[in-house]
């Protein structure tokens, strides 16, 4: 059985966060919003990914845009003319925060949390970009500000629109599969580990390079560091974890419950990672981080691996079926569910010949009008997006403690209540990191 893609739909299984709870000064409430009038979004990071999400809540009206570098995003500052326009999102939070009712936050990882806390902080309802946040604590704050708030989140993983995710989610919940004690989610890209350079040439006419930094460590530009290459560097990105963990670990994620160990803690998450090697600036070659899980109510506990850069399970895992450069499988006592696409939008059950002509429970979980769709009804009253920050905080957290423990050399035991490292003092330096001077969450 084989569940095809379809990125533009809706998985919801969280209640729907009561609208006359919501506290948002100085903007429309959700509560009684028209459905049939636009929502007022203002823009942070405008150019790359940013351009694409312009894109995807374009229905909508586009108040206010900013980006550091406003010569680089001049084809999206031309097609929303009208349209405020700022270099730094402090000044457009504290100038303009009455025109809008939302943020998108697209910048790269570093300024994900200052950004999107500050405009929650204002009740405006936040789309992020994943991973959520650079590090642990700061994945934290930003689900902690937007229970806070009552405001509607999303994270961009699209793949949780899908209707493979859905559909995988609420077989693993039915039991199809049985029991879930081992889990494997893998991701053929790696990363380069490399020494800071050592010239400094000028930034591009244009580009504010201190707001750029903004609350990471003060270095001089260089280009490597911009257009998507901040991704490898560890005072900015948060490499190949960062950029493909909450795509494809959301599966094994959402269909083995995870999230309960934040909303009902039941003990400490073991994590243990090795890598090609540990590099000060750079992240490595290759990783394989192992999670111990306790049980989750009546749901066993489960071992999980990530790994990405090249490492993979054992061939048997995959019961018959070829080995892939990137999968997610949850493996079962009657079977197991399996996708190769890295955005997990398709699934299978394996082994395949067991499950032929097999009745399969009938879909149980709301469907999807699109990923950024759905945010947008949720900012209007709709039900709460699916991966809001209570899912996507969580799960970033997991993202960034596989960093941080290939970092460590031994084991480290976390707990999630209370977002601290409790075998290692030392190593709880590694889940945040001191900003720079006029940047705060």
């Amino acid at each position: 059985m084989s569940a095809r893609i379809d990125r533009r739909s809706f998985l919801q299984r969280t209640a729907l966060v009561s609208a006359a709870a919501l506290v948002i000064p100085e903007a429309r409430s959700a509560l009684g919003f028209p459905a049939n009038e636009k929502l007022n979004i203002a823009i942070i990071g405008t150019g790359g990914r940013g351009s694409s999400n312009v894109g995807d809540v374009g229905s909508e009206s586009i108040v206010a845009l900013c980006d550091v570098d406003p010569d680089y995003c001049k084809p999206i500052y031309k097609q929303f003319e009208k349209a405020r326009k700022f270099t730094d999102f402090r000044k457009m939070l504290d100038e303009a925060h009455k025109e809008f009712d939302a943020v998108v936050v697209s910048t790269p990882d570093h300024t994900h949390a200052v950004a999107a806390i500050a405009a929650m902080r204002l009740g405006k309802h936040v789309y992020c970009e994943k991973p959520l946040t650079r590090t642990v604590i700061e994945a934290r704050a930003m689900r902690l500000v937007a229970q806070e708030k009552g405001v509607m989140t999303q994270m961009g993983n699209q793949g949780s629109a899908s209707e493979g995710c859905r559909r995988a989610v609420e077989l693993a919940w039915a039991g199809v599969i049985g029991p879930v004690r081992e889990a494997h989610v893998w991701f053929e890209g790696g990363n380069s580990p490399i020494d800071r350079p050592g010239d400094s040439p000028q930034p591009p006419e244009g580009l504010d390079w201190d707001l750029w930094l903004g609350p990471a460590p003060e270095r001089p530009f260089h280009p490597t560091y911009i257009r998507g290459g901040w991704r490898n560097w560890r005072s900015f990105g948060s490499g190949s974890a960062g950029d493909f963990f909450c795509h494809t670990f959301n599966i094994t994620f959402r269909a083995l419950r995870l999230d309960l160990l934040w909303s009902q803690p039941s003990g400490t998450i073991r994590v243990e990672g090795t890598a090609s090697e540990v590099h000060p600036e750079s992240y490595s070659r290759w990783a394989l981080v192992r999670y111990s899980i306790p049980a989750r109510g009546d749901l066993p506990p489960v071992k999980i691996t990530w790994a990405n850069g090249g490492p993979k399970p054992p061939a048997e895992a995959l019961r018959g079926r070829a080995m892939t450069g990137t999968g997610c499988l949850l493996s079962g006592e009657k079977g197991a569910i399996f996708s190769d696409c890295p955005w997990n939008t398709q699934m299978e059950l394996l082994p395949a010949k067991d499950f032929e002509g097999a009745q399969l429970p009938a879909p149980s979980i709301p469907r999807s009008p699109g990923h950024h769709a759905e945010w947008i009804q949720a900012c209007k009253g709709g039900p709460k997006p699916f991966s809001h920050f209570g899912i996507g905080g969580p799960m970033t957290e997991l993202a960034q403690l596989a960093n941080a423990s290939a970092l460590v050399g031994h084991p480290i035991e976390y707990d999630p209540a209370t977002g601290k490292i409790v075998n290692c003092a030392e190593a709880n330096a590694l889940i945040h990191r001191e900003y720079r001077k006029g940047w705060s969450i």
